[in-house]
């Protein structure tokens, strides 16, 4: 008979939903989801130091543990947590790296966790990339055995691959297989290319933990966050098990947790589709608005033309009931998404705006765009920044970043020979092309050549700025001190990364700001951006000027806003879409070949073009106007 589960409930958590085959809890953000485990693992180690045991941690490495890290680190530093009782075992490791590598788990883990706690060395178990072949399964049986001699895993930390893989066990991977050396799947390695610089460099094997070494483990944490993990959430928790999912494997598990935050979890069912799990509240009209948007889409009709038969069939009967006719309810579902189109962003001088996304007052606006990085203004938002321009708003943008870590260095070479061929003093950049020149692999640039090629992306956006009629002084390069570390991994942000910000927008004291909304780019830095600002906003929004402001978030490269979630919408002409296309042209350094684009190799052009196109046709679906595209706005209320 199987198991009974054992749930472990976290503070703060959404009610598990009891249809899913993965018990999962959902957080309001990554942070209180990655504090909550972190609290347990510090319970665990604390209860094994009282009973004089050791504690056996199997960890992961990625993006998605880190903050899990972070807050263990802190734990450490400020509560006296030891981790001298601890034992851990990473999951894997890149075949072929040495452990110095900046791309390897053993660098990740010690610049990560272990360089901040007080774990004995000799405790750290990370599988090496450097075994010799023929050597490899004797060392993989070792792996296994010192994890058995142990009494097996306490807890084990997984994250999630795109591809479905835990650790580095790929589709195919049998429930059996123990530590091992593999092949990475294609997929993979695809996302791992931007810490890479190239698909090229990304090892093409590694040595992994198996799915039966990992199911062993006393307790499974699994984390999971953004909205680029939420496909493969839902097949996890929702599908049956198959090897195509290794992840499916844990609903073996007795003990195994998911914890999402709001856009991982985003498409299971009671959170796409609630209304079939039942225990909806149709009162919310935003509720009402994605049930009818997912309806028209489900059934490929416009608002207008949808039946009471439609209604009832797709268990939406309730929301009849509650409003009485189904005609009218489609009047209203009409005229709310109509209403969020316009093409005046900044509100229409002497217009009723009783009705529309934005105010008509005052006619001139003073509008602030942060763009996380030298180049996401005029892709997430070219058109409607054009817009603002043209209609005499007087904007300013602010690059909250240099950019300069995706700046190539075959492109930062180009720049320093051209200057050469035309500087008197030819040993100006002598330092840099022998830096360049003599670089070895994965090492962090110098401050100087980080400063040359942040340059480059500065002249790039003011090219772009002077081009859609920006005056200089209205461009504003912050520079935020928590991206300037040489390397993929940020620092933490501080005080001092609010403070800039705040200072700007009490210079400017706008009555717009747009910023990134777009929490998926493969990095993280947008989404930290966001933060700042939101701090930025929280401090500030008892001072006069505030009342005034009104807040839009644009989505980026990565992803695009629900229907149901939209509140402005702008559209374009086909002269507009052109004029964006060229605004876009003038980041030449991010054209062609991109360093950071995440798992779609479009160029971020046309991926605008695509996503801008597709936007308009999502509203002519509706039965609204046919438009050649439309940006989308979302307002954040503080």
């Amino acid at each position: 008979m199987k198991q009974e589960k054992i749930i472990y409930q976290f503070p703060g958590a959404f009610e598990e939903n009891r249809l899913e085959k993965l018990y999962n809890v959902t957080f309001d953000s990554s942070f209180l989801g990655s504090q909550a485990v972190a609290d347990e693992i510090a319970s665990l180690i604390k209860e094994k130091q009282v009973n004089g045991l050791p504690c056996v941690l199997g960890l992961a490495t990625g993006s998605s543990p880190i903050s899990v890290y972070n807050q263990l680190i802190k734990l450490h530093r400020e509560e006296a947590l030891s981790f001298k009782n601890v034992i851990t075992f990473n999951l894997d490791e890149y075949y072929g790296l040495e452990p110095k590598d900046i791309n390897s788990y053993h660098f990740f883990m010690h610049e990560n966790l272990f360089n901040h706690i007080d774990i004995p060395l000799e405790n750290i178990n990370i599988p090496s990339g450097i075994i010799e072949p023929i050597k490899v399964r004797d060392y993989c049986k070792a792996y296994e055995k010192k994890i058995a001699d142990l009494g097996g895993l306490d807890f084990q930390l997984l994250g999630i691959g795109r591809t479905g893989h835990v650790g580095f066990n790929e589709p195919g991977s049998n429930i059996n297989s123990q530590t091992r050396l593999v092949s990475l799947d294609h997929l993979t390695r695809y996302d791992a290319a931007g810490a890479f610089h190239g698909i090229e460099n990304v090892p093409s094997k590694a040595i992994t933990m198996g799915i039966k070494t990992i199911l062993s483990a006393k307790r499974i944490v699994l984390l999971a966050w953004g909205i680029n993990k939420s496909e493969i959430i839902h097949k996890a928790v929702e599908g049956s098990i198959t090897p195509n999912i290794p992840t499916t494997y844990l609903q073996e598990h007795k003990n195994t947790t998911l914890v999402l935050d709001h856009q991982s979890a985003s498409g299971l069912t009671r959170i796409k589709t609630p209304w079939i799990t039942g225990n909806f509240d149709w009162s919310v009209l935003s509720n009402q608005c994605k049930a009818v948007y997912w309806l028209c889409e489900k059934t490929d009709k416009s608002i207008l033309k949808l039946t009471e038969e439609d209604y009832n069939q797709n268990g939406m009967s309730e929301l009849l009931i509650s409003e009485g006719n189904y005609y009218d309810l489609n009047i209203k579902m009409f005229n709310r998404i109509q209403n969020t189109i316009t093409g005046w962003p900044g509100g229409k001088p002497n217009a009723d705006d009783s009705n529309r996304p934005e105010r008509a007052l005052p006619k001139k606006k003073r509008s602030i765009i942060f763009s996380p990085h030298p180049d996401d203004d005029v892709i997430s938002m070219g058109g409607t920044f054009d817009r603002l321009v043209t209609q005499g708003h007087e904007v300013h943008v602010a690059y909250q970043t240099s950019g300069n870590i995706a700046v190539s260095d075959d492109e930062a070479l180009k720049y320093i020979e051209v200057d050469s061929d035309i500087s008197d003093d030819k040993s100006l950049y002598e330092d840099l092309k022998k830096e360049l020149l003599h670089k070895e692999k994965n090492t962090i640039d110098s401050l100087a050549l980080r400063k040359l090629k942040g340059t480059i992306r500065k002249r790039e956006s003011l090219a772009a700025t002077r081009y859609i009629g920006i005056p200089d002084n209205q461009v504003h390069f912050l520079n935020l001190p928590f991206y300037e570390s040489g390397k993929i991994k940020k620092n933490e942000p501080t005080q001092e990364d609010i403070d800039i910000t705040n200072q700007l927008i009490e210079i400017v004291k706008p009555h717009q700001i747009f910023a990134a909304g777009d929490l998926a780019d493969p990095h993280g830095t947008h989404r930290i951006c966001l933060n700042i600002l939101f701090d930025s906003i929280s401090q500030l929004k008892l001072k006069s000027f505030m009342k005034d402001c009104w807040v839009w978030l644009y989505r980026g490269a990565w992803q695009e806003f629900e229907v149901h979630e939209i509140e402005m919408a702008v559209p374009m002409s086909p002269d507009q879409v052109l004029r964006k296309r060229k605004a876009i042209f003038y980041h030449q350094s991010q054209k062609d070949s991109v360093m950071f684009q995440g798992s779609d190799d479009r160029e971020f052009w046309v991926r605008a073009e695509d996503r801008n196109r597709l936007s308009a046709k999502r509203y002519r679906d509706l039965g609204l106007s046919d438009y050649q595209a439309m940006e989308l706005f979302q307002r954040y209320h503080f």
